[in-house]
C-alpha cells in the first residue's frame, strides 16, 4: 500500500490516519496497514492521561521536522493527526523510515 492513502493535504498542512499501539518496547513506525488504511506507530508510553497522545505528537514531530497534533481519536487507537508540514514533505520523511 502506498503511503498517500494514508495521508491527506489540508492546505500547508497535512492529516495522517494513524493505528498506534501503547506500551510497546520501542517508539517506531511499523508500516501501513492496509486494510485499515493507516499508518502503524508503535510508542512506549502507555494510554494513560494522555501520555501515548503526547509521546506520538513529539514522535512523528522529530520525524517529520514540524509540529505534529492529534486532530481526532484523543482516546482510540486510530487516530487522525494534523501535521503543519506541506503533504510532499511528510511523505518524503516517512518514506525514508518504511
Amino acid at each position: 500500500m502506498e503511503l498517500v492513502q494514508v495521508l491527506r493535504a489540508r492546505g500547508d498542512a497535512t492529516e495522517i490516519d494513524v493505528l498506534v499501539s501503547p506500551g510497546a518496547s520501542r517508539t517506531a513506525v511499523t508500516g501501513v496497514d492496509a486494510w485499515r488504511k493507516r499508518l502503524q506507530v508503535k510508542v512506549r508510553a502507555p494510554p494513560e492521561a494522555g501520555r501515548a497522545n503526547e509521546e506520538l505528537e513529539e514522535f512523528l514531530g522529530r520525524v517529520v521536522g514540524a509540529k505534529v497534533e492529534v486532530a481526532r481519536g484523543h482516546t482510540a487507537r486510530m487516530k487522525t493527526l494534523l501535521v503543519h508540514a506541506r503533504a510532499e514533505e511528510v511523505v518524503k520523511k516517512l518514506e525514508a523510515l518504511l
